[in-house]
Order: C-alpha cells, then structure tokens, then sequence
C-alpha cells in the first residue's frame, strides 16, 4: 500500500511538472488533481478547483464535456481539437486548446491533458481548402472554355504568318507559339481542380506508396537528399485513390526537397506513418465527429515556411518561390479534402512537418 502511495506521490510531482494543463476528474465529474499550469489558464486554484465539477468551470455547452462523456462510455482515448476555454469561469480571454481525454484505473476516473495552441484552425482549414478547390475548379472551367480555344488560333495563325516571315523575323513567331504554349500548360494545371467527382477507391498499402515516392524522388529531384523511413508496420491497407495519393506525396516531397535546396550537403526528409486512434474532428458543417486515425508526415530539414505564410499556405496561387504558380500545395489539399482528410503544416525546430490525417472509412454516401 505504501509503495502505491509513493508511486502515486511520484506521478504527481511528474504531472505537476508539465507545462501543460492537466485535470483528474473522478466519476462525478468533480475536480480530483489539477497542476499549476491547469490553474493558472482556468483562473482557479485548486483548492476551489476541487469543490467545482468541470461543467462549472467550462463555457455552456462545451464540447469537453462530451469528450469526457465518450471517454466514459466507450473506454479509450479520444482527442478533441479546438476546445474553446475563452468563456471559462476565471479563465483568459482569447483561449483554444486541444484536448487529451483517457479512462483512469478508479472507475470512471477520466484524465485531461490540455494543450493549448490553435491547432483548431490547421485542423478545421479543410473546409477552407474545399472552399477554394471550388473557387480554382470554376476558374479552370472558365478558363478552359473560354481561353484554350482562341490559343489554339493564336497559335495557328502564328504558325502560317511564320510562313511569309522573313528568316530574321521568324524568331518572333517561334516565341509567339512558345508562350502559348506555356499558357497552355498553365491552363491543363488548373483542370485537375474542375473535377468534381468522387474518386474510386480501392485498398491501398500506403507504405508502398511512400516506398514508391523516395524511389521516384532520388532518383530524379531528389538525388541530393538523403530519406529516411519511420513506418508502422502493423498499419492496415486504406481506401484511397493509390494514382492520386501518389500525385500528392510527390508534390509534398517535390515541396520540401526545393525548400531544403540544390546545394545542401545535409539535406533530409523523414517520411513517417502512424495509427492514432484517438484522433477525430468535429465537422462544423455536421454534428458529425470523424475519426482520423491514419497519420502520414512528410519532414524536411529546410528553412521552413516563413510565418505570415502559414494561415494560406494550401491556398491557390499562394508561394514563397519565386518561379512558383502556388498550385502545388492547393492540389495536395483537394486530394486528401477528396479522401476525407485533413492537412496541416508545423514549424519545429529545425524542420517542416505536413501532416496528412486520413479517415479508417470513406463514405461515399451522402
């Protein structure tokens, strides 16, 4: 017994250590343990946190007390992201946190890791990205009815006029016909966007995908760069779209070995693959929660993003490159938006991650 206590005892001073919020809730939803750091963003100390049930303490309606509501009822773990802690009774304004909910040992003890940053935003941005995969598809109908045609009279008028030209003068021509052609290119890139049905998909193994990718990359773009493979072997195969998968991860590693640059002597990028399957979303568009338990991350070692990026880095026409179209990153978001997924880039220290979430199911139903 005693040695319980001191394990107990120990967990504690661990736990009050973290410089993240955590609460022990008992199976009346009352306040058990809260750190210093769960106090300080709750605006209580503990003493009064501890005569308080958490529905006392949070917002009206907060969706963490469904969280802690799910955890009870069905055993593990789940996470929530983009809890809303601003209206709390005490708390600070302007607070958004992510939230770790898991059963305890005691009965229906439930533990609250809280973690405040606005991922919620980076999670939620898939509406964002469908918004403007839309805005980009109804621009590439426009512009491939209403411009790919007069380019291609352009061009042939400027093949026949080439012609009569004398020889000093057909240069122009040639320039004429090559920069309809670019625009042309620039045109077929945007017609990917305009396709609105639903992708077929089959099983798909997505550590041969990657396999598949590091191979293509190294041995053209990417020859400088040195990969490395954190997998997980026990992953299940997912319903995807394996060509479409394939265009995007390329994209990304095409992304990130440009960001590390020709001439580095160090470059890496880690391709890593996860099972988290505490992981799900609340669809603001549903009262739907959508459970995103497949993790697949692309890490570089370049600069990174730069900051005042971040918020439209999946936006259409949005690039730090300087001969960059801006399209790369929006077509990685409508194809994982296609598969019901989420993605989100992150400045580490020393690295960019883009993480790719991904659903168990696709339902195609509506």
């Amino acid at each position: 017994m005693a040695a319980i206590s001191r394990e107990r005892s120990v967990s504690r001073n661990l736990i009050e250590a973290m410089p993240m919020p955590v609460v022990e809730l008992d199976a009346g939803d009352h306040v058990v343990f809260a750190n210093s750091a769960a106090e300080q963003m709750l605006g209580h100390g503990r003493g009064r946190l501890r005569e308080k049930r958490i529905a006392e303490i949070l917002p009206p309606g907060s969706p963490l007390i469904g969280l802690v509501e799910h955890v009870r009822a069905h055993g593990g773990s789940v996470t929530e992201y983009g809890i809303d802690f601003s209206a709390s009774r005490g708390g600070r304004p302007d607070q958004v946190a992510d939230v770790y909910g898991a059963p305890l040992a005691e009965e229906g003890g439930v533990l609250l890791v809280i973690q405040p940053r606005a991922i919620m935003d980076k999670m939620n941005r898939q509406l964002t990205h469908r918004d403007a995969a839309r805005s980009v598809g109804a621009m590439a109908s426009m512009l491939a009815h209403e411009i790919k045609n007069p380019l291609s009279g352009i061009r042939g008028a400027a093949q026949l006029i080439e012609r009569s030209l004398p020889e000093a003068e057909k240069p122009l021509s040639t320039l004429i016909r090559a920069e309809v052609d670019r625009i042309v290119r620039l045109v077929e890139r945007f017609e990917v966007f305009s396709d609105g049905r639903p992708l077929p998909l089959a099983p798909v193994n997505i550590h041969e995908v990657l396999d598949h990718v590091s191979r293509l990359a190294s041995s053209g773009f990417a020859a400088h760069i040195q990969f490395e493979h954190r997998f997980d072997p026990s992953l299940p195969e997912i319903g995807a779209n394996r060509d479409r998968l394939v265009q995007a991860l390329l994209n990304l590693v095409k992304n990130a070995a440009e960001a590390i640059g020709e001439n580095a002597e160090d470059g890496r990028i880690i391709l890593s693959t996860a099972f988290r399957p505490g992981v799900s979303v609340m669809m603001p568009t549903s009262a739907q929660r959508v459970a995103l338990p497949f993790e697949v991350c692309v890490y570089d070692n370049g600069p990174g993003v730069p900051e005042h990026l971040l918020p439209h880095l999946f936006e259409p026409f949005v690039t730090s490159k300087a001969s960059g179209t801006g399209l790369g990153l929006a077509l990685v978001a409508k194809v994982v938006s296609d598969h019901g997924g989420v993605i989100e880039c992150e400045r580490l220290k020393g690295q960019t991650l883009f993480r790719i979430l991904l659903p168990m199911h696709h339902d195609r139903e509506r």
